[in-house]
């Protein structure tokens, strides 16, 4: 998921009004619940420095930035981890990374600073509009139980979200059991599929809203 600013035309203008309100509701209750009830902080007490999608699908993402994060961006990295997947050549003026645990977003070379939140728990996120450029979310949105709330604040920047069908977590069944219904039929349809497939979902901020 990231953001890049948009120039708005006459449509965008005319509909400001709706923009950043959430029109229709994809994930039913059941999708959102989760298998473990634990707290997602004891999960990820404990750091992991794994790989979560194979080569090919990384050169993919990393290709994705390339094209559609201008250098001097600042950036915002949510739920990231000990690797980045921006392209190492090119320079931004800030990134910022989210995730669970400490240990391994220190690990992670491009992140100018970071801080721990569970998501789940609570959504809103203490940046001002405008903040940032874009913002990442990379195989991990499925993890989210309300991940509609978690970019409703983000209004001034546009908005492009990476949804990864087949993520999965390298502590195989651990990790399954930690997620919600709609992230195991997930996994699932990776396993399925016998490889990493790569989709990306992108949205901009003021674009044609979606009605019931």
């Amino acid at each position: 998921m990231f953001t890049i600013p948009h120039t708005p035309n006459s449509y965008n203008q005319k509909n400001q009004s709706s923009a950043g309100r959430i029109k229709r509701l994809v994930l039913t209750q059941q999708g959102r619940a989760k298998l473990d009830l634990k707290p997602d902080r004891e999960f990820y007490a404990y750091p992991r420095f794994v790989t979560h999608v194979d080569e090919k699908f990384i050169s993919t993402l990393t290709d994705l930035y390339r094209e559609r994060l201008r250098p001097e961006m600042e950036i915002l990295d949510l739920m990231s981890s000990w690797i980045s997947h921006l392209p190492e050549e090119v320079k931004y003026k800030k990134v910022v990374g989210h995730g669970l645990n400490a240990q391994e977003l220190s690990k992670n070379p491009r992140l100018d600073y970071f801080f721990v939140k569970d998501l789940n728990q609570d959504q809103k996120l203490a940046v001002e509009n405008g903040s940032f450029d874009a913002v990442l979310c990379t195989v991990s949105v499925q993890y989210l139980q309300q991940p509609e709330k978690c970019v409703e604040g983000f209004t001034e920047p546009e908005i492009i979200r990476r949804l990864n069908t087949a993520s999965t977590d390298a502590s195989g069944g651990g990790a399954k059991e930690n997620n919600s219904i709609f992230s195991m039929i997930t996994g699932w349809l990776g396993l399925v599929s016998g490889s990493d497939p790569f989709y990306a979902v992108i949205t901009y901020k003021n674009f044609k809203p979606i009605y019931k």
